[in-house]
């Protein structure tokens, strides 16, 4: 029998992902959306979408019980996101405002429903930035050093707390870079500037990087939403191949039909760079390593990822490629 599985944020990168996912396995996903306008569209991209409920802001403490009524789990990927911590209005506050209180506010009401499971989209931030000799694991101290990865633990220890009160269960992933079609922010940037055959200043660190596409961590997340091994559990979750950040380029470069080009600039003329122009993080990012054991989720839930990482970039490409010829150019909605 079908399942009815909320998806908030299920109009958001993961989410719609997340709501094909649980119609390919024969559930029933309710997509849960901010606003009534964002339904359409999402209907167009979601072949086969037939319920939506309007959740509104989250942060704000809104009603919920009709959006939850026969619902058996919930897929939380709504979020306050770090792609851009220089925004007008980002603070501490506001991060916890959505990602912390908005939780609390689903999970709470979730349990008064008699939803049985939340599944929660965290991320590997809550660890830390970097990894040095040894990946993280679920097991690793956490040490979120920004305003969005301090939020995110914050609403693991509420959920945790919540499912200790209340009993309704709760699984927590924590993915690394997501990316795949539809992707924003920094990874559609740095697939521009490789399509446009930019030569780009990046030093051989050596590096390592986990990453996940988006179709994996959908995957997992769906796993998690009935698997006994997922009960109260925390996952580390990534594609399962680390690669340094130029041999992720050279990869991009060749499924863009482009030869990768770098310029030989020293890694602290870079982090110089990064200081000077208040992008340190994102700099670090490109230079630094850091990588995650997800042996957990293999062992628990027998998962292993459906796409290995040069089919997942390929989809990622092949997609930009296609958005290219589009009146606009792409754009994550």
């Amino acid at each position: 029998m079908a399942e009815r599985v909320l998806v908030s944020g299920a109009n958001g990168f993961v989410g719609r992902v997340v709501c094909r996912r649980l119609l390919q396995g024969g559930d029933a996903p309710v997509a849960g959306i901010r606003h009534t306008r964002q339904w359409a569209a999402l209907q167009q991209s979601v072949p086969g979408l037939r319920e939506s409920a309007v959740l509104g802001d989250l942060g704000n403490n809104p009603d919920l019980r009709a959006s939850l009524r026969n619902v058996s789990a919930v897929v939380h990927a709504a979020a306050r996101l770090d792609e851009t911590p220089d925004a007008p209005g980002n603070s501490l506050q506001e991060y916890r405002r959505v990602n912390v209180e908005g939780t609390k506010t689903l999970a709470l009401a979730a349990a008064e429903q008699g939803v049985r499971r939340l599944v929660f989209v965290s991320s590997t931030k809550v660890n830390g930035e970097w990894t040095n000799h040894s990946p993280f694991t679920e097991e690793t101290p956490p040490s979120p050093q920004d305003m969005y990865a301090i939020s995110k633990w914050e609403a693991e220890e509420s959920l945790r707390s919540i499912a200790a009160k209340t009993g309704i269960e709760v699984a927590i992933v924590r993915p690394p870079l997501v990316y795949g079609p539809r992707v924003g922010a920094n990874f559609l940037r740095l697939m521009s500037m490789v399509e446009k055959g930019l030569p780009l200043p990046l030093p051989d660190t050596g590096n390592r990087r986990s990453m996940i596409s988006v179709d994996n961590l959908a995957d997992i997340l769906v796993c998690c939403v009935n698997h006994p091994g997922a009960l109260n559990q925390t996952f580390m979750a990534s594609d399962g191949e680390d690669v340094s950040t130029r041999e992720l380029i050279k990869r991009l470069a060749g499924f863009l039909n482009r030869t990768a080009r770098f310029l030989p600039i020293p890694a602290s003329i870079m982090r110089l760079a990064g200081k000077l122009l208040r992008r340190e993080g994102a700099v670090n990012r490109l230079l630094d390593s850091l990588t995650i054991d997800s042996t957990k989720a293999r062992l628990k839930l027998d998962w292993a990822p459906p796409l290995s990482l040069d089919e997942g970039l390929a989809g990622t490409a092949r997609w930009y490629l296609e958005s290219l010829s589009r009146p606009s150019r792409p754009e994550r909605i």
